[in-house]
């Protein structure tokens, strides 16, 4: 389990929508300070919030990103894209834009952080996913989150010697920006951070937020063609 009072932790896309509640729930957990990503930072009226520009599919932005955060032990990899054009006729560029920041970004933010996260006593990565993860028909989102729930697998088992506490979380859609063209019932942003930071309390490595997700789960030894969803 990992300790949120009196941590320091980093939040990419941290300024709007899950990032947002993320931010709000570490510090009502305690956390001393969050660092907070987007490619257009504004600056927080709260000091215990500091706010940098990241662009997670730029190298060097990460890399000036990690040097100027090396007191973190806490990272949420939560910056994503959605293009919800189907496969075969979304533009190509939009495709890869998508695994680029989803799963790309993600690893890059990992790599550059894993040494951060050693030197600070092991710490915990968190990767937001999705319950498109495990479904059909969510085009190159639903794709780029069942890659990034295989990447956090991985990491997880790379990460385990220096006792970094790798957890993936799995939802259905939240009430954000980002999901606000679909249609039905959406999860709380607040009941989503909820969530995540009691299972990172409890020192739990996957976190199905919602009933939904956890009976897609449920679902993964049926045959294939019931995971499909009109999306």
């Amino acid at each position: 389990m990992t300790r949120i009072e009196g941590a320091i932790a980093l939040v990419t896309g941290g300024q709007r929508g899950l990032g947002r509640a993320f931010t709000e729930e570490l510090l009502r957990r305690g956390a001393d300070k969050v660092y907070v990503t987007a490619r257009n930072p504004i600056a927080s009226e709260d000091p215990r919030v500091e706010s940098l520009a990241l662009e997670v599919t730029n190298p060097d932005s990460i890399a000036a990103l990690a040097d100027r955060t090396k007191d973190v032990s806490i990272v949420v990899n939560n910056a994503g894209v959605l293009h919800p054009a189907p496969l075969l006729r979304a533009e190509m560029a939009d495709v890869v834009e998508t695994f680029e920041v989803n799963v790309f970004g993600p690893l890059r933010i990992a790599r550059a952080f894993a040494p951060i996260l050693a030197a600070n006593g092991g710490g915990a990565l968190i990767d937001i996913h999705s319950v498109l993860s495990w479904s059909a028909g969510a085009a190159a989102y639903g794709a780029s989150k069942a890659a990034l729930w295989s990447l956090t697998n991985s990491l997880r088992l790379e990460l385990a010697g220096q006792h970094t506490q790798v957890v993936g979380v799995h939802l259905a859609f939240a009430d954000t920006d980002m999901a606000r063209g679909f249609p039905g019932d959406k999860l709380g942003p607040e009941q989503v951070a909820r969530a995540v930071f009691e299972g990172v309390e409890r020192g739990e490595t996957e976190v199905l937020v919602d009933e939904f997700t956890r009976g897609i789960k449920a679902a993964l030894s049926g045959p294939v063609e019931g995971l499909a969803l009109s999306i």
